[in-house]
């Protein structure tokens, strides 16, 4: 009786919280409250019924994922052993630990990064270091969410840990800090003094990092500064609207989110006079740029305050609210699409329509709306935010990608550091060839193979032959095709050289010169970066962009000729 009088409160518990939103239900309350009813009766009668055991929270978190799988992967529950996780990725940037991440390499556990000042740091823990046991608990056979658990505690609270270097065990005593995840992580002037602001999300605070750099790099004078949003997916819309407020005027739309319940549709204004109204400004963009760094970037194209530089954002048009659940939980819900000050919604996927495999549509580019901005240059709905001024992508080559997924840079890294006390300054730092050659040598006996495009498109074409017949008349030319290709990919790592170099360079780097070092090395290579220094180097060609007479117009229109840039999801 005791389990039939929990399933009768939790049915009721369910109707009772349906009900107290009855505005939305009106018409189909009852729907609502049969299939609650039968949702009940079900989860009852298999926990009694199933011939094996079952766990009741797993059958539940099931069905919840399924449920909230059907609409978009923002939508989610999240219970209340992954609230901090969660507040940690959304809200806050801050939390209580060492400073240090950590990577599985072959099931062991090693530092990847120290972060500067913190306790990793400063009881000298080396990226390469193995982790074996942490406050006693060995970590083999963790999960990764229970590493960061056992890593992270209050400010002061003393974590232990044992590890492996150079085949030595030893052992650190680290005493948890407050560990400052910034918005912004790096901040400073370009060799022809312009200003530059990598913004990497928009958490707690975010809008008051970008102010903090902006004022400090504008006692210097710049002509001009470029805001980095091309890694930024995104994070609290009133951060984004406080930094679009940095540079336009008082009282001006930025964004408006509009939803089924009249209650979240919202427009959001400048609250407050602008701190640089005039300062030249771009805006880096890419496909990992969404969501509120798109509001950014939507917002100050459309109203002609900034030059949008480097490829089409990723297109997530649409705004997320937490609710509170019981048992501590949460549910975080799409209440609202957001519409640009022009009116556009920059939202790619069309998760309300998808097809009968169950995949979501992305917007096609024939059905695209144009808009105009406040001087009538046109921009359009649909597939994120397209840039003025587009540069191509640089994308990593397959024994690129290979060398990192094997780890293989993370170890001449380490291995560099050891023999290197010191190096070059991150901004002129650069391997030379004979540095080059002792990582390829390194790589000798050691397994980076990979199966390239080419490659398993000669294998479905072998395929296809087969099924048609066909093999015995093209069969020499197809085994001709995969010996060149073997030939080929034995000079990858001298056809992708200057590409193995950069990454190499940067794992090296941030062991001499942490997160900042990464940023200012890579701008040796920044091919957007240099687009937008060319921009503010030139106040003519600027104009003529925001006139509507520059690259935008001269690419030719953003929906025939520009593909989009890939969905990642």
């Amino acid at each position: 009786m005791g389990k039939m009088k929990k399933y009768r409160l939790a049915a009721a518990f369910f109707l009772i919280a349906f009900a107290s939103f009855s505005w939305s239900f009106k018409e189909d309350l009852f729907q609502v409250s049969k299939n609650l009813d039968i949702f009940a009766s079900l989860y009852k009668e298999v926990n009694i019924n199933y011939v094996e055991e079952t766990n009741p929270s797993d059958l539940m978190r099931n069905s919840i994922d399924a449920m909230l799988g059907n609409l978009d992967p923002y939508t989610e529950y999240i219970p209340e052993s992954e609230i901090e996780d969660y507040k940690l990725k959304y809200v806050s940037t801050q939390y209580g630990g060492i400073g240090a991440t950590t990577l599985f390499i072959e099931g062991k556990l090693f530092v990847n990064e120290v972060s500067e000042g913190y306790p990793a740091d400063k009881q000298d823990l080396k990226p390469g270091d193995q982790v074996v046991k942490i406050n006693n608990v060995e970590v083999k056979g963790k999960e990764r969410a229970q590493v960061s658990q056992l890593l992270r505690g209050p400010k002061g609270s003393t974590v232990e840990l044992l590890l492996i270097r150079n085949g030595a065990v030893i052992t650190k005593s680290l005493t948890r800090d407050e560990i400052k995840q910034p918005n912004v992580p790096y901040s400073g002037m370009t060799d022809d003094q312009i200003g530059y602001i990598r913004l990497d999300k928009f958490l707690e605070n975010a809008a008051q990092e970008v102010k903090d750099a902006a004022l400090n790099l504008s006692k210097q004078q710049p002509k001009g500064l470029i805001i980095d949003l091309r890694y930024n997916g995104g994070g609290i819309l009133q951060e984004a609207v406080k930094i679009v407020n940095l540079f336009v005027n008082k009282d001006i739309l930025v964004v408006t989110q509009k939803g089924r319940n009249p209650q979240k549709t919202i427009t959001y204004k400048t609250l407050a006079e602008p701190i640089l109204p005039q300062i030249p400004l771009v805006i880096l963009v890419g496909g990992s740029s969404a969501s509120a760094s798109e509001i950014v970037a939507g917002a100050l194209q459309d109203l002609d305050r900034a030059i949008i530089v480097g490829q089409r954002s990723y297109g997530k048009g649409l705004v997320q609210q937490t609710f509170n659940l019981p048992y501590n939980s949460l549910v975080k819900v799409t209440v609202a699409k957001y519409f640009t000050p022009s009116g556009r919604c920059i939202q790619a996927l069309d998760y309300a329509h998808k097809d009968a495999n169950g995949k979501t549509p992305k917007v096609a580019d024939s059905v695209m709306t144009r808009f105009s901005t406040r001087t009538g240059r046109s921009v359009y709905d649909g597939n994120g935010v397209f840039p003025d001024v587009v540069v191509e992508a640089s994308k990593l080559s397959p024994i690129t990608i290979s060398l990192l997924n094997k780890s293989l840079f993370f170890d001449y890294a380490n291995n560099y550091k050891k023999s290197n006390k010191t190096i070059a300054p991150a901004a002129s730092f650069q391997l030379t060839d004979n540095d080059y050659a002792a990582f390829v040598s390194s790589l000798d006996g050691k397994d980076y193979s990979y199966t390239s495009r080419t490659e398993r498109l000669l294998s479905d074409l072998r395929t296809e032959a087969e099924k048609e017949n066909k093999l015995p008349a093209v069969k020499a030319d197809l085994e001709d095709l995969k010996a060149k290709m073997l030939g080929a990919k034995k000079t990858d790592l001298t056809t992708f050289k200057s590409e193995i170099k950069k990454v190499l360079e940067t794992q090296i780097v941030s062991r001499y010169y942490y997160e900042k070092g990464k940023v200012i090395q890579a701008f040796q290579y920044d091919k957007e970066l240099n687009a937008a220094k060319a921009v503010l180097n030139n106040n003519t060609k600027m104009l003529a962009i925001l006139k509507g007479e520059g690259e935008y117009k001269t690419i030719g229109s953003p929906i025939k000729t520009i593909a989009a840039a890939p969905i990642e999801n």
